[in-house]
């Protein structure tokens, strides 16, 4: 009451008295006055804010310094709830960053010296660790990064080195690569060995963030031997930690170069565009998916996160394929242009244009692959020879061992000295050998890719030493972050995680095979059509005859893990989809609308003869639904099988289909199948699933039949789809006459409802009449 009185006293007296109303609060001397006070300043910041041009300064000028004065209060509830209204007005934008910077950032250092009180130190420790991620780099760097640096060394508090250790990679993210090399990391190697196993604990779950903020080099060489330590820690909270998060840690090596993909500061991966780059005629981009790899903060039973890796890129030859989204003609045109026969379906080279031209001035002729005809061994070999100081790239090796190939059947075609041939070839080849899929040799060059310490303890998870000794959930943490891994380790990897995949797909547990699931179809991506059809199509069906608990894994994402499939394979699951109308508990309907869900999305990977021999049994099934989500989503895949039969030009199957559906809606002794057939018309109208003269001579007059239906729910349907979408679509209809006069008898209905939708505007947006269904 005394807030808003003084408000209104600011409104009216405008600048003249806002002075003295604001100074009002600072005479409160009640510790719960001034915590409502508190409570209340982000509705008044709000307040000032939209009344800026009475009160240009207001806030700044009055509010801030009330806020800031308060978080030095000596009461202990006034103090969080100023720390509370302090970030509030940070997240809602309130506070310019010259106030940060002038008021707020100087009460934080003064807080946080060495002489000052423990009790405000350890608060205003915390409350810079939560508005750091608020501010800038420039102000984070210029006022707070030296003292955060401090504040980690503090030998009396551990409650300080704590809050520090958990919020360590926030301030690496926000401050960069290289303030986190030269200032920060002296400063964390100090927290992963300091004698508390909590501070400790802390280090481990921020290690990917901290990862991601540094260099490659710094990553390999520093990181990864740090890690190792805490992997190996004495605490089993340590270890526990340590483990959760390798296989984060580990998806921080992965190359954008040849992966096509970029870590963001926030720990998500972003696609990215690269240059030279050509799309195989047999790539096609889908939608990308958002997904987090940070386990902390997603459902552990979704596939970890990769943003944009899902894309249906598949090649004949199980290559690395990361081509770009083509978004203009100008775009595709270049793709064409840049067509050649030789890289069309792999992953982009280095830029080895200055190495190129080098080369084209000592040799007078340089080779040209994309030439007419074959290429001769001499262009092969330069070329070669041109991306041997880029042999550290995985993906250039596995190139490389392409070009290999090559060289080897262009030599035996030029049928030249056997000896010399394997000779000059034996340097090439050397090198990646190991990197062969179908490998049977220990990984010894992985740490090229990952330092092998790493792997070693990420495929130990499936130990069950491990579940005793570290966590219980081990195997589960290890299946959760199984895409981030094989994603970085590469698809010419996969044999080093296969039998670890393979381990934890048997697992006993029902939480690892659900997780495993869930995340299939993102692997099937990372590794090619025929490694999932080797290795992944058995593990899949395997799923599909598992618990309901993992069956929804596989049933949500089924139409993305089908599509990746050939056709010849894809069609075999027809025969299949009918089991998953079938579950453990029968009341589990949320499975029956998933699997509706999915036929729809499955309808265009099938032709319009199989669509009618299997799925349309399926969905005239579920139509008949007990639970009406099921149901009211059934009929909209009805509704897209009618359109795929004549999208298809068999309007034969198509009449056949109109007829079943009148048989068993139109006809239907339960109202709530008549109801569902005024749903289904109006939807055929709407989606224009047929020709308007077919629907007249077909479904209209059934339509019609039951305007005088004894029930008012299905004629309010039926009221509907007559004004708002028939009448609208086609007013020339050949039953125009006997519609109009319909219409004209449902406006005279008995029942208020039935003459609304009968008599409505069409052009008016009312409720829905979903909920009727």
């Amino acid at each position: 009451m005394y807030l808003a009185h003084l408000l209104k006293i600011m409104v009216k007296e405008e600048k003249k008295n806002q002075k003295i109303a604001m100074y009002h609060v600072y005479a409160f001397t009640e510790p719960t006055v001034r915590a409502e006070l508190m409570e209340q300043v982000p509705n008044i910041a709000m307040f000032l804010h939209e009344s800026r041009p009475i009160f240009p300064e207001a806030f700044s000028r009055y509010l801030v310094p009330i806020v800031v004065r308060y978080l030095t209060d000596p009461n202990n509830q006034v103090r969080k709830t100023s720390q509370a209204a302090l970030l509030v007005l940070l997240e809602q934008g309130l506070i310019r960053e010259s106030d940060m910077e002038s008021k707020v950032c100087p009460v934080l250092l003064d807080l946080t010296e060495p002489t000052s009180d423990d009790d405000y130190k350890i608060e205003a420790v915390a409350i810079m660790c939560k508005v750091v991620t608020m501010l800038s780099k420039d102000t984070v760097e210029n006022l707070l990064l030296l003292r955060f640096c401090e504040l980690c060394s503090d030998a009396r508090l551990f409650q300080v080195r704590k809050v520090c250790a958990a919020n360590f990679g926030e301030f690496c993210s926000i401050v960069g690569q290289e303030a986190t090399e030269k200032l920060l990391m002296p400063k964390f190697f100090d927290l992963c060995s300091d004698s508390l196993w909590g501070i400790r604990k802390a280090c481990a779950e921020c290690f990917m963030v901290v990862s991601n903020s540094t260099s490659p080099e710094v990553r390999r060489t520093k990181l990864s031997p740090l890690f190792i330590s805490l992997i190996s820690d004495q605490s089993r909270w340590v270890r526990q930690a340590a483990f959760q998060s390798l296989g984060r840690f580990i998806s921080t090596f992965a190359n954008p170069s040849s992966t096509g993909l970029h870590f963001k500061e926030d720990g998500t991966l972003r696609e990215t565009r690269l240059p030279h780059t050509s799309l195989s005629p047999d790539c096609t981009s889908s939608s990308d998916q958002a997904l987090r790899i940070d386990g902390n903060k997603a459902n552990e039973d979704a596939s970890p996160s990769f943003v944009g890796i899902t894309r249906d890129c598949l090649e004949s030859q199980g290559q690395n394929c990361s081509a770009p989204i083509a978004t203009d003609d100008r775009e595709l045109q270049q793709v064409d242009d840049t067509y050649n026969s030789f890289h069309y379906w792999r992953s982009p080279l280095p830029d080895i244009s200055q190495d190129l031209e080098l080369l084209q001035n000592e040799v007078h002729h340089m080779p040209s692959l994309d030439a007419q005809g074959p290429a001769t061994s001499s262009q092969i070999q330069k070329v070669l020879d041109c991306l041997q100081p880029h042999l550290d790239d995985p993906d250039v090796q596995a190139q490389v061992q392409v070009l290999s190939a090559a060289l080897k059947a262009a030599q035996l075609e030029t049928q030249t000295e056997d000896g010399e041939q394997d000779q000059e070839l034996q340097p090439d080849t050397k090198e990646t050998t190991e990197l062969r899929p179908d490998s049977s040799l220990p990984p010894a060059s992985l740490p090229n890719v990952i330092p092998q310490q790493l792997l070693d303890q990420y495929l130990s998870m499936t130990d069950p030493a491990r579940a005793q000794t570290v966590d219980t959930e081990i195997a589960k943490h290890c299946a959760f972050s199984l895409p981030g891994v094989a994603l970085t380790l590469g698809r010419q990897n996969w044999h080093c995680l296969k039998d670890t995949y393979e381990t934890l797909a048997t697992d006993v547990q029902w939480k690892v095979r659900r997780t495993l699931a869930f995340s299939i179809h993102e692997l099937a991506v990372i590794l090619g059509d025929q490694l999932t059809a080797a290795d992944l199509v058995p593990i899949f069906n395997g799923f599909l005859k598992d618990l309901d608990e993992v069956r929804i894994g596989v049933l949500k994402h089924l139409y993305d893990f089908l599509k990746l499939l050939h056709a010849d394979k894809r069609r075999e699951y027809l025969y299949q989809l009918q089991e998953f109308m079938v579950t453990d508990n029968s009341r589990n309907w949320r499975f029956r609308y998933e699997l509706a869900e999915q036929l729809i999305l499955i309808i265009e990977l099938y032709s319009h003869h199989d669509v009618y021999d299997y799925l349309r049994q399926i969905a005239l099934t579920l139509c008949t639904d007990k639970v009406s989500e099921v149901r009211w989503i059934s009929y909209k895949l009805v509704v897209e099988i009618l359109q795929k039969l004549y999208a298809s030009g068999d309007h034969d199957l198509g009449l056949n289909f109109i007829n079943e559906l009148i048989l068993k809606f139109c006809h239907c002794p339960k109202w709530v199948g008549r109801q569902a057939f005024a749903f289904i018309c109006q939807a055929v109208v709407e989606e224009d699933c047929m020709p308007m003269d077919q629907f007249a001579q077909h479904l209209l007059p059934s339509l019609l039949s039951l305007s005088s239906d004894s029930v008012a729910n299905v004629r309010v349907l039926v009221a509907k789809a007559l004004r708002q979408s028939i009448l609208e679509k086609d007013p020339g209809c050949a039953y125009s006459d006997e519609l109009e006069d319909t219409v004209m008898s449902l406006q005279a209905d008995k029942d208020r409802d039935v003459r609304f939708f009968a008599s409505l505007d069409p052009t008016r947006n009312v409720m829905d009449t979903d909920a009727l269904i």
